[in-house]
């Protein structure tokens, strides 16, 4: 046996008894420092493992509820199934592992220092005490002078007493010292042998677990990967079936669907025909509602969502008679009448109406040969039962108007490819700049932020008109020679698809930093001879509307002379005009490209003239009369409600001008129709004042929805369906049919 102090030794308490003392203590602190930061390693590690566990176990309730939602699918329910349950199994495995790694680690070895490393420390103190004490009863003996005898015996009995009682705590010490160093050797490699065991288990349990379920891994793969051969064939075929498709849409009239209706007054189904109509509603403002119609059972019957029940529009069409409608504005009309009411209704073009006219008519006939009336009866042969309606050739009007927000977009210069990447077929756009991008593009322009760009599908986002006919007046042509001005100059290529970090990189130079942008020198203000030029026409027409009093009519000035405007927008270019004055001038000019341009130069949206009583570019769009001018002012983030020197906010002038429109698109952005001006009035009383009908009932309307939504509590909310129907006739009529919005002026022209 290797005895680590001889106990020899410690009985002479030689020198190098102590240089072993001495080198054990410093061992045994060593060890004592090693132990607790494993202890504590191995806390660590378990709580570790505990929330790995945890986040494992959360990670499979989310398979198990995946699998739960694909229960209509046998092969992805038991395979979801089947893996959740082995990898709670795993789970389970690793809880045990932890549990015995706690136990034969931080339990054994935290027991071993708490013990007998307690129980050395305490054996050391007891040595060094007697050692001290032994020390001072030798020198207390080697002082004592041989001629004082009693001094001299009790000396010498201390110091037989002191030796007596070192030599058994010294040897107790010794034992405790080679005991310790003896025991832990043999608790340390336990602790770690049980800790591998442990391990061993855990692995060996995982690989039978992971073996029972190799098989049907293996066969599912085998599976998925017919899947995967299947699913590209189907890929294929949906290709060229979407390609033929395409090909054959394009020489059909996109104005209406009607291409493909049918009706058949013997379908099993009792559907003698079915198809979107608009409907008049009966109340006092005849507002137009679009209603999926359909003929069945011998009636006329509607739904505004599939899982409604119909509403009976007739009960019964052998008392009824439908006619064409051509003394209302709207086209396509036709009307239905029976003995208690009539409806009006409103196809998508004039096929569409003959053919619902038809197809009623086939239903009046054949529900009086159902019911015997043989004087009734329809030749079958010379009416047919189902009849199919080519497209026609439409005007370029119509098929414009029938066009998906796609294929409007897409027919602009450029837009055909992603505007930064150049990625074909780019289905999504960036409303506040004017542009088309490929859906990477689009991720990363939604990470600038909405104050650099707003992000829109053209597929699967509405669009309301003026919103498309702003994509239309822009493109990504026109933004990229803003945008891009510098590119070639600098050397700089363009990322190519797929190139996800280099595309971030050059869309935040491109929109954020702008570092492309060919700057010019901005003055701080534009020479006098400029400024007189430029703002001549807005100060006229400022002059007649501020003198206009109750009931006066509004006088726009002439047009300038052909001169006279290429001299402004020779200033209008000058390479020392102010982006915040080239917007202002811009806005009247209803050029989109120059308001774009002044905007990347770094044009505040919000800028006032000091000079034309601090008139805003959104102002001066009121008075240059474009609808989409002001729309591109508003995504661009132009305060709706911001008011000139005499308290005019754009709503005010819109309504003193009586741009309809305008007042429409406003009030849809959150204007504030109480606001007044200097002379104390508001929109409404301006507007009724000057007799306009169109903007009295439209701000008439938001203020009644406003005060219901109030009352109602409705807060943030849209408004009732009637308030929004007329609101989106009045928006869709602003900007494919304005002429129809110039009754105000028209009739004030007359007198």
């Amino acid at each position: 046996m290797k005895m680590t102090v001889d106990f020899e030794e410690c009985l002479k308490d030689s020198p190098r008894f102590r240089a072993a003392l001495e080198e054990v203590e410093g061992d045994v602190a060593e060890l004592e420092l090693k132990l607790d930061k494993l202890v504590k390693l191995c806390i660590v590690m378990i709580d570790t493992g505990k929330a790995f566990c945890v986040a494992n176990k959360q990670f499979m309730n989310g398979i198990r509820d995946l699998a739960q939602y694909s229960s209509n699918d046998a092969v992805v329910e038991t395979s979801l199934t089947k893996f959740s349950d082995s990898l709670q199994e795993m789970i389970n495995f690793h809880t045990i592992l932890f549990d015995q790694t706690q136990r034969s680690i931080k339990a054994q070895l935290q027991n071993f220092v708490k013990e007998d490393l307690r129980k050395f420390k305490d054996a050391k103190k007891q040595f060094e005490k007697v050692s001290e004490e032994k020390e001072n009863a030798l020198v207390k003996n080697a002082q004592v002078q041989r001629n004082k005898q009693h001094e001299v015996e009790e000396a010498t009995n201390i110091l037989t007493a002191t030796r007596k009682c070192f030599r058994h705590i010294a040897l107790d010490y010794v034992l405790q010292i080679n005991v310790l160093q003896s025991k832990r050797r043999s608790e340390i490699l336990k602790s770690m042998l049980s800790f591998m065991y442990a391990h061993l288990a855990f692995f060996h349990q995982g690989y039978d677990l992971f073996s029972e379920l190799g098989p049907y891994m293996k066969d599912l793969g085998a599976q998925l990967d017919r899947l995967v051969v299947d699913a590209a064939k189907e890929k294929r075929e949906m290709e060229q079936k979407h390609s033929t498709i395409q090909q054959k849409a394009a020489l059909q009239d996109f104005s209406s669907d009607d291409s493909k209706l049918e009706y058949n007054v013997d379908a099993a189904n009792g559907i003698v025909m079915e198809g979107y109509l608009f409907k008049r509603a009966s109340n006092a403002f005849k507002t137009w509602n679009r209603r999926w119609f359909s003929i069945q059972n011998n009636q006329l019957v509607y739904q505004k969502k599939f899982k409604d029940n119909p509403t009976v529009v007739v009960e019964d069409l052998r008392l009824c008679t439908v006619k064409h409608c051509e003394d209302i504005e709207r086209r396509f009309c036709f009307e239905v009448v029976s003995p208690t009411k009539s409806c009006m209704l409103q196809a998508d073009s004039e096929k569409l109406r003959q053919a619902w006219i038809k197809a009623v008519q086939t239903s009046i006939a054949t529900a009086y040969r159902e019911k015997g009336d043989e004087s009734e009866k329809l030749d079958k042969k010379s009416s047919p039962s189902t009849g199919s309606l080519d497209s026609g050739n439409e005007s370029k009007d119509k098929l414009l108007k029938g066009e998906s927000a796609l294929q409007r977009v897409q027919c602009i210069p450029g837009n055909a490819s992603c505007c930064d990447c150049g990625l074909a077929d780019p289905r999504w756009a960036s409303i506040n700049l004017g542009i088309t991008l490929c859906i990477e593009c689009s991720g990363i322009h939604r990470s600038l932020g909405v104050h650099f760009s707003k992000v829109r599908s053209l597929t699967l986002d509405t669009w309301e008109p003026e919103l498309l006919k702003l994509m239309c007046e822009l493109g990504n042509d026109v933004i990229n020679r803003v945008y891009e001005a510098k590119v070639e100059k600098m050397g700089i290529k363009k990322p190519q698809p797929g190139q996800r970090q280099e595309k971030e990189a050059y869309i935040k130079a491109k929109y954020v930093e702008r570092k492309f942008v060919d700057k010019y020198s901005v003055s701080s203000s534009p020479p006098e001879q400029e400024k007189r030029i430029v703002s001549k026409s807005c100060e006229e027409k400022r002059l007649s509307i501020s003198k206009l009093g109750p009931g006066d009519q509004v006088r726009v000035p002439p047009q300038s002379s052909e001169g006279e405007r290429q001299d402004s927008s020779v200033f209008l270019d000058s390479k020392h005009f102010n982006p915040g004055l080239q917007l202002y001038r811009a806005s009247y000019e209803k050029n989109l490209p120059k308001m774009a341009e002044a905007l990347a130069h770094g044009a505040d949206v919000n800028w006032a003239n000091s000079e034309e009583n601090k008139a805003t570019p959104l102002i001066q769009a009121v008075l240059g009369g474009s609808l989409v001018t002001c729309e591109f002012l508003l995504q661009n983030g132009a305060n709706v409600n911001q008011r000139d020197v005499q308290g005019r906010g754009p709503l005010h002038h819109a309504t003193v001008l009586g741009h309809t429109g305008q007042v429409c698109l406003f009030l849809k952005r959150g204007a504030n129709q109480h606001a007044t001006d200097e002379e104390g009035k508001d929109p409404l009383t301006i507007a009724v004042e000057a007799a306009n009908a169109d903007i009295v009932t439209l701000l008439r309307l938001a203020r009644m929805n406003e005060e219901m939504r109030e009352s109602e509590g409705l807060y943030g909310q849209p408004g009732d369906e009637t308030y929004q129907d007329i609101f989106r006739d009045f928006s869709q009529m602003a900007s494919n049919n304005p002429e129809k919005l110039n009754r105000f002026q028209q009739d004030s022209q007359k007198f």
